[in-house]
């Protein structure tokens, strides 16, 4: 069919390549003719993210900072898949590592995109239930992750109060309690 109306690659040059970001500059022709020889697109690892609730139905929640936005606040567990890594394994091995609890049901969520215009990767969101605490925190050292057991109400009243500021993990939460009503 015509109408997926695909660019044509004409030329890419990386301009930078780096573990945690990889950027290159497009030359591409639109399919009117038109073409925009410096089009941007950051390539990332697909990510992963779990809403994990324990036994009792505690939401597991973390609060760290983020320096982009220079904020600390509550998230969900996520990651990135590593290579060759499928989104289950991955989800499962961050949410390990991150807090410590592991075992329970898990489900695929629902997949997203943070940004389809210019970023290649995916988020794989999944949901874990009856997880339970296996051992202490497995942190990276440039991670500071501190880990919260809230209930549905107050995990709602984040959300309702726009304090779950990273899109790629209210997404998932919104479709959660959506799905619940």
């Amino acid at each position: 069919m015509d109408d997926e109306k695909k660019w044509e690659v004409l030329h890419s040059e990386y301009l930078i390549r780096r573990p945690w970001l990889t950027a290159r500059r497009d030359h591409v022709r639109l399919p009117n003719g038109v073409e925009n020889p410096e089009y941007y697109v950051l390539e990332y690892p697909d990510w992963v993210n779990v809403i994990a609730l324990t036994r009792d139905g505690h939401f597991l929640m973390e609060r760290q900072y983020r320096h982009g936005l220079r904020y600390t606040g509550y998230e969900i567990c996520a990651g990135v898949c590593e290579p060759g890594e499928a989104p289950i394994d991955a989800a499962r091995r961050e949410l390990y590592e991150e807090t410590g609890y592991g075992d329970g049901q898990w489900t695929h969520h629902m997949t997203i995109s943070a940004n389809t215009s210019t970023m290649t990767n995916l988020c794989h969101c999944f949901i874990a239930t009856d997880v339970e605490p296996l051992s202490t925190q497995h942190l990276e050292e440039t991670e500071d992750i501190s880990i919260h057991l809230l209930t549905a109400d107050e995990v709602f009243d984040l959300l309702r109060k726009d304090q779950v500021r990273q899109a790629l993990m209210a997404a998932p939460l919104w479709k959660y309690f959506a799905e619940k009503k």
